[in-house]
């Protein structure tokens, strides 16, 4: 009797965490599916619109959709390479803290594996599965001090205002966040400089830092979503500019933030009879307006 109420009991503290795991992606198309997002575009269609042209839809693309992350599958490339592709894990990609953060809390090690294979293999159709949808924005990123408000709701939206009744199967109320207009929302990606929790500490974006050490301390006013998520008919860009492959675009927002000077004299050295040698002076002054330094992630 009292074997059969310590199996009970073991079930019984078993099965939960059963369950939990049950939930995490074990594979490239679950993961994009969990975080799917394409119902919103019945709604939403011109923020969606712009979301699809953004880097957001792109994470795991560089300029110009390359496999940036190519390096960290290859055996010896990096020091979190594993010798075989099957043999990758989580950590061997420590970029999903920023470019698929919710590999980093739903995902399996054999999801890793599937994306180090597709690397190797230059699969673009199957790494470009995978996106910073609406769901890692508007749930999974939207609180920060968990500790103090929470964790983000199951079927629960967040964004500038309380909505009671959202019409959607899954997500049925909307929640203010507390931080949705705020700069520190983009900080937690677009990084504060090395992150050093890694067991190999990871150079990275230092946007947030240069914009708080460089542009608050000089009196800059500006949230980041003021500059790159200015709205359009009254609703915020989600292009979130610049669209690095939108070069024109780029070439012009760089013209609005960078003002370059140029001063030149031309002279002649006389350095001895008959020797007329021709000089000139270039005084450059290159002045920028953004809230942090160019060029950065």
């Amino acid at each position: 009797m009292r074997i059969m109420l310590l199996l009970l009991i073991a079930a019984v503290v078993v099965m939960p965490l059963s369950n939990v795991e049950a939930q995490k992606a074990k594979s490239i198309d679950e993961l994009a599916k969990m975080f799917d997002s394409s119902q919103c575009k019945s709604c939403h269609a011109e923020i969606y619109a712009q979301w699809e042209n953004s880097h957001h839809a792109r994470s795991l693309m560089g300029v110009q959709d390359g496999l940036m992350m190519t390096p960290l599958a290859k055996k010896g490339s990096t020091p979190f390479s594993p010798d075989d592709p099957k043999k990758a894990t989580l950590k061997t990609f420590p970029c999903f803290k920023c470019h698929l953060p919710q590999a980093v809390a739903h995902a399996e090690d054999s999801f890793a594996v599937e994306y180090a294979e597709a690397l190797l293999a230059g699969d673009k159709a199957k790494v470009g599965k995978l996106k910073i949808t609406c769901i890692v924005c508007h749930n999974e990123k939207a609180i920060i001090h968990k500790l103090s408000d929470g964790y983000p709701e199951k079927g629960v939206l967040y964004g500038s205002k309380d909505i009671a009744s959202h019409p959607d199967a899954t997500f049925k109320k909307v929640k203010k966040s507390q931080i949705m207009d705020h700069a520190i929302m983009c900080g937690q990606c677009h990084g504060l400089g090395p992150n050093l929790e890694f067991e190999n500490p990871v150079q990275c974006a230092t946007l947030y830092g240069s914009y708080e050490h460089n542009y608050l301390s000089k009196g800059g006013q500006q949230q980041c979503q003021e500059c790159h998520m200015q709205k359009i008919n009254g609703k915020a860009d989600h292009l979130i500019a610049p669209n690095w492959n939108d070069l024109e675009g780029t070439k012009k927002l760089l013209q609005n933030a960078i003002a370059m000077d140029v001063q030149t004299v031309g002279y002649e050295w006389l350095r001895k009879g008959g020797d007329l040698r021709p000089m000139i002076v270039v005084n450059t002054k290159i002045n920028q307006n953004a809230g942090h330094r160019i060029p950065d992630g």
